[in-house]
């Protein structure tokens, strides 16, 4: 295990923060997060996984230290996101890298393994979220994204991501102590907000297209597994039970939990573990 890297690469007009941890001449695994998070999400699944690949957390633009868009409805939807992994990768020399997505991270994941970089991902694992979401669940999201909090201090702010984030499930108490220091940015009067540009939702109304996108999955022959929260709203069962007969016909992993599985504990990081080992076994490995 290692401790955190941390690269500002130029992209696509942007300057993407990136966590990066493990040797770099190991087997490269990407781990992207959801729609309001950052990288550092990652932390402790991407330490314990360092012994084996060099892992890379990447900051969307809008979100942690990566830079905003001045051109939201355009920028801030998944094919520009995709764009962006696809030119990481190439920053990175990765030939082909593992995915690991949360939710809209699992989105971009899709949309790589659906088109012309399919062959970049030697596997894809999708932590709830599928090619169709609720307008339900996107009403609720929009509803606590779009209007940034208001904190006097760190521990209200804290406070704040346990209660909002609760359907995360169990995790560890340093996740949430971490969670915070990683999450709040202070503002110039000197108080504390959330690390994200509000206009991200934009999303949900300039890029309606890519919401469901069925045809897309249909694509899919990446090695696929799949994590669902048993109470998710964004990913609910016959979505899910859809998904496993159709493209990549992943199999199922359900925790007791909402939107999202934070994937943060010792028995979470083994399964990911196996199960990378499963899809994409070293060359010369026994497949499993």
């Amino acid at each position: 295990m290692s401790a955190p890297r941390f690269s500002l690469v130029p992209v696509m007009d942007h300057e993407i923060h990136v966590t990066e941890w493990g040797d770099s001449s190991c087997r490269p695994l990407v781990m992207w997060h959801g729609l309001a998070r950052t990288g550092r999400d990652f932390d402790e699944i991407a330490e314990a996984l360092s012994d084996e690949y060099f892992v890379i957390c990447p900051d969307t633009i809008g979100r942690g230290l990566s830079s905003w868009s001045m051109n939201p409805e355009a920028e801030y939807s998944v094919e520009y996101y995709a764009g962006i992994a696809a030119d990481l990768l190439d920053h990175y020399g990765f030939d082909s890298a593992g995915w690991l997505g949360t939710s809209m991270g699992g989105m971009i994941g899709m949309r790589l393994a659906s088109g012309p970089h399919a062959d970049r991902l030697s596997c894809l694992l999708i932590n709830d979220i599928g090619p169709e979401i609720p307008p339900e669940a996107i009403r609720r999201i929009v509803d606590y994204v779009s209007e940034l909090p208001d904190f006097g201090t760190v521990s209200e702010g804290e406070s704040w991501l346990r209660a909002v984030y609760r359907p995360f499930g169990p995790a560890p108490e340093a996740f949430w102590r971490r969670m915070a220091r990683t999450s709040l940015r202070r503002r110039a009067d000197g108080r504390l907000t959330l690390h994200y540009d509000p206009r991200i939702t934009v999303q949900f109304t300039a890029s309606r297209d890519e919401l469901t996108t069925w045809d897309r999955f249909a694509r899919i022959d990446t090695p696929t597994h799949l994590f669902r929260g048993r109470d998710s709203d964004v990913l609910p069962a016959e979505i899910a039970q859809l998904m496993t007969r159709r493209g990549p016909h992943p199999e199922v992993t359900e925790f007791d939990c909402g939107h999202a599985p934070t994937l943060s504990r010792p028995e979470d990081i083994a399964l990911i573990r196996d199960l990378l080992a499963r899809y994409w076994p070293r060359p010369g490995a026994v497949k499993r």
